[in-house]
């Protein structure tokens, strides 16, 4: 079965973005950021929110267009309320109801692990509904203050199991934990 990995750049105190969704502060250059876009390689599929979706739209992705960055992969974007004027690239779809039958079939299909690129919100939704298998953290030598939480507002406990850790020179750590829900 394949796993859903929830990849995201956090601050050290559990925020993905500021308030308004910008993340300036992250680091945006160095190995840790090499090894990230390797790292996309591995997947075919990512699941994404509205507002992760659009967020794209400042970096050049055109709506109903998949991400440049993501170019290889099956997008499947969650949300009740996003509309294109156009139809959407037959890589790009939208997922608007059903969406945890939606995400455990999709987990029993055929492909590689799937990438839950964010945000937040949708991450506490899948999260609260035991659908995320992993967890890999990078973990920026940052603090925010305020911003969009890791899991949005989910309040869940849950122990993690250590899998994987690797320290850069930036003070980034690449940390991966499988989440032990029972």
């Amino acid at each position: 079965m394949r796993k859903v990995i929830y990849h995201v750049a956090t601050t050290l105190d559990n925020y993905i973005s500021h308030e308004d969704g910008s993340t300036e502060g992250f680091l945006g250059e160095g190995e840790h950021v090499d090894d990230y876009l390797e790292s996309l390689l591995a997947y075919d599929t990512v699941l994404m929110g509205k507002a992760t979706y659009e967020f794209g739209y400042q970096f050049g992705v055109q709506p109903g267009q998949p991400s440049p960055v993501y170019s290889h992969m099956k997008h499947y974007i969650f949300s009740k309320t996003i509309r294109f004027d156009t139809e959407p690239h037959e890589q790009v779809e939208i997922i608007d109801k059903n969406e945890l039958e939606f995400v455990k079939e999709l987990k029993k299909a055929p492909g590689t692990n799937i990438y839950l690129c964010g945000g937040g919100t949708f991450a506490g939704f899948l999260f609260e509904n035991e659908l995320i298998d992993e967890l890999i953290i990078k973990l920026n030598p940052v603090i925010f203050g305020s911003g969009i939480r890791l899991f949005g507002k989910s309040i869940k406990a849950v122990n993690l199991s250590l899998i994987d850790s690797k320290a850069y020179n930036s003070g980034v750590l690449l940390l991966t934990y499988k989440l032990n829900y029972k």
